[in-house]
């Protein structure tokens, strides 16, 4: 099943198959990763803390009405089974030790419960199969409970989550509510899609509610889910066909279990050291800020000003969410190499010499090998700061590079930094209006820069200029999601 701790405003990410990863190539592995991570943080950072009002409203319901259900279907279904009280219970502890194996995957986690919750449907009475798989996903949470990781608002959750549990129960004591058999497998492979079912229209209308991700993206999530589901329910069918015969067969699965388990661990520990690489890096930029603030006061004002009009601009262009923390770091690190640059030079009043202007010229180059000597995630920025003055056509520097050639990030950079240094104050003129600055953008656009960029962020000025950052707005950029707040509009 798949597992919804928060909401992520409306960020997402595909989910991976458990058993069948789907690759991908090139840049987008290490952006996808990136957005693995945030969300992982994301979600670990709010499960210990209370439900927003709405959240409580719509898990609490799901749960008041999933507890009604249940014992609807308990007291009006009938059902011929019996079980020794101590395999009933070894069947809630079994499904809440699975349910504590949880691999994360975004801002969500999926647990594989399907190996105990195909035994119940075929050991347990039927009419009881949804109230045991609720109760035994609220044991599974005690112990976070207990250690405070998890509010205690998450119970909800874990009832909401059982939702699946329904649609097989349905099936089966409509079709087969007797001895698990092989010849009954086409009513069993339809107890699994009827469990899916169940599955996805509950995480539909909780996305609805809570959400707003795209019904599309939202799919792609679940099938991740639905393939762990179909390759578990065999290995869990043969299983409950055994214990059928011998209950000792439950234990069968235990090796199974604790692999599965050494394996989720392994996850979550990487998540760990990477959530904590992240950290480091956002700290290296935090502070590579304040050193450029202190060496130059208007180099640090511009940088922060263009972070926020580089954000807007991608809001625009629609950059995709996994994208954004790099542009962020480009647009705040693109002038940090003139900290190498003499500060007489930087601050000369009037027009500079050709040679002065050659030393300019080589602020690219110092920004990348400053960020080269950290490495990993700063090192690729540094590709970026490297170009972030290279032309639409051609005829920048220092590389000369051409209309795609120059990554998007440089590109978007680019347009904003020119933008912002027309409508500031230099030391050699006075600021220009944001009319004028628009004009001097399109009249080049096509050539110095490029079209599509221009014309996203002539759109935002249109909307509302973004409005103008401190410091300590930047770092609130640098340590969560990028701010979109614009003069004339809320957010």
């Amino acid at each position: 099943m798949l597992h919804n701790l928060c909401s992520i405003d409306g960020l997402n990410l595909c989910t991976w198959s458990l058993l069948w990863p789907r690759w991908r190539h090139g840049p987008n592995i290490k952006h996808s990763m990136l957005l693995a991570e945030q969300l992982v943080g994301d979600a670990r950072s709010r499960r210990p803390q209370r439900m927003t009002r709405r959240e409580r409203v719509v898990m609490g319901s799901s749960a008041l009405a999933y507890l009604t259900a249940s014992l609807a279907l308990a007291v009006f279904l009938e059902s011929n089974r019996t079980i020794e009280p101590e395999l009933l219970l070894a069947l809630v502890a079994g499904y809440a030790l699975v349910s504590r194996v949880r691999f994360e995957f975004g801002g969500y986690y999926v647990v594989p419960e399907q190996l105990m919750l195909v035994p119940m449907l075929f050991l347990a009475p039927l009419p009881l199969v949804p109230a045991l798989a609720g109760i035994a996903a609220v044991v599974a949470m005690v112990p976070d409970l207990v250690n405070r990781t998890w509010h205690r608002d998450q119970w909800m959750s874990s009832i909401g989550d059982s939702w699946c549990a329904f649609g097989p129960t349905i099936v089966l004591a409509a079709f087969a509510p007797g001895a698990p058999a092989f010849a009954l497998i086409e009513i069993y492979l339809a107890a699994l899609a009827a469990q899916m079912l169940f599955d996805f229209a509950w995480a539909a209308l909780r996305n609805q509610l809570l959400d707003g991700l795209p019904l599309r993206a939202l799919a792609r999530d679940f099938a991740g889910t639905a393939r762990i589901e179909a390759i578990l329910s065999p290995i869990a069918f043969v299983t409950a066909l055994a214990a059928y015969q011998e209950p000792a067969a439950l234990f069968t699965v235990v090796p199974l279990v604790y692999l599965l388990q050494l394996f989720s661990r392994d996850r979550q520990e990487r998540y760990t050291s990477a959530l904590e690489l992240q950290r480091a890096y956002r700290g290296t930029v935090m502070l590579l800020s304040d050193v450029v603030e202190f060496e130059d006061k208007y180099t640090a004002d511009h940088s922060q000003s263009v972070v926020e009009l580089v954000d807007a601009v991608a809001t625009e262009m629609g950059v995709r969410p996994e994208a954004r923390q790099e542009l962020e770091f480009a647009a705040m690190l693109h002038d940090v190499g003139k900290i190498a640059i003499p500060k007489e030079i930087l601050h000369k009043p009037a027009s500079l010499t050709e040679h002065e202007y050659e030393l300019i010229k080589t602020h690219t180059v110092e920004g990348q090998f400053m960020l080269d000597r950290v490495g990993g995630l700063l090192g690729h920025i540094g590709e970026i700061v490297r170009s972030c003055h290279e032309r639409w056509d051609g005829r920048g520097y220092p590389d000369g590079l051409k209309g795609e050639e120059i990554p998007l990030s440089a590109r978007i950079v680019f347009v904003c930094d020119a933008y912002n240094a027309i409508t500031t104050d230099r030391v050699y003129r006075e600021a220009r209006s944001p009319e004028e600055a628009i004009e001097e953008l399109t009249t080049h656009a096509g050539a110095q820069f490029d079209p599509s960029i221009v014309a996203a962020l002539v759109k935002v000025v249109e909307q509302g200029e973004p409005l103008a950052v401190t410091s300590t707005d930047v770092r609130s950029v640098l340590v969560s999601s990028a701010l979109h707040t614009r003069v004339g509009s809320a957010v």
